[in-house]
This record gives structure tokens, C-alpha cells and sequence, in this order.
């Protein structure tokens, strides 16, 4: 049986749904499990929309696994070429440097979002956590 614990975390999707981005109202359930990774299909008992268990995460849309992903990532962190990161991972070129695109973009719509939500620039925020690495250190 589903622990409905870690389906708190989850939110309805569906921009109709009288609970659309509302998290922890129970309405969230474990409907099927599909694919080779036997995913979760979930689905809202408000609206009856079923959505990926990945819907809403960075790793939604890729088939790769995740345990992978984050191995290219770390790779190409590192300074790895995407030919480098594909031969250390053992897949394909083409699939590393579409990890790393859908990466880039989820950074930086991610911290467009911040700076938006805490009225904040750039500029601002790596002068604050570059003050703050300085006094973390000394």
C-alpha cells in the first residue's frame, strides 16, 4: 500500500481545478504505475486529472533514469565535455546534451522565480551570498 505521507508533497496540476497548486489537501492518489520504472500515475480526486509522479519536477519529460541524469550532471559540473560525461555515463551524446539544455533552463527559470518572488536583482543576490561565503569561511 501507497504511503499517502509523500503524496502530501504533490499538487493538482490542472489550472481548473478548484485545488490547482493547493498541497496536503488529500485529494492526490495513487491511480496506476506505468512504464518500465513502474511510475506513479497520479490522479485528483477533485478533478479526476491524472498526471506523472516527475509532472512539475526537472526530470518530467526525460526517459532517463535519474540516478543517471544526476551522474551527467556531475560530470558536466565538473568540466567534462558532453562527448566525455555520454562515454562516463555510457549513453548516447545527443541525450547528455538534452539532459544539460532542460538543465540550464530549469536553473534559470527557477531563479527567475526567485528573484521575482523576493523582489531581489542579480546583482544583489551574488553580492549577498558571495559576503556571506567570505564570513562563513573566516
Amino acid at each position: 500500500m501507497e504511503t499517502s505521507l509523500k503524496l502530501w508533497d504533490f499538487f493538482c496540476p490542472n489550472e481548473s481545478c478548484g485545488n490547482y497548486g493547493n498541497r496536503g489537501l488529500g485529494n492526490i492518489i495513487v491511480y496506476d504505475r506505468y512504464g518500465k520504472d513502474r511510475r506513479k500515475l497520479l490522479k485528483c480526486r477533485t478533478c479526476n486529472s491524472k498526471f506523472s509522479e516527475r509532472r512539475s519536477t526537472f526530470f518530467f519529460g526525460l526517459h532517463t533514469e535519474e540516478g543517471k541524469i544526476r551522474e551527467v550532471i556531475r560530470y558536466l559540473l565538473e568540466g567534462r565535455s558532453f562527448r566525455e560525461a555520454a562515454e562516463a555515463a555510457e549513453i548516447d551524446k545527443d541525450t547528455v546534451q538534452r539532459i544539460w539544455k532542460k538543465f540550464v533552463l530549469y536553473c534559470e527559470e527557477s531563479m527567475d522565480v526567485l528573484l521575482k518572488e523576493f523582489n531581489i536583482k542579480l546583482e544583489d543576490l551574488i553580492t549577498l551570498l558571495y559576503s556571506r561565503n567570505i564570513k562563513a569561511s573566516t
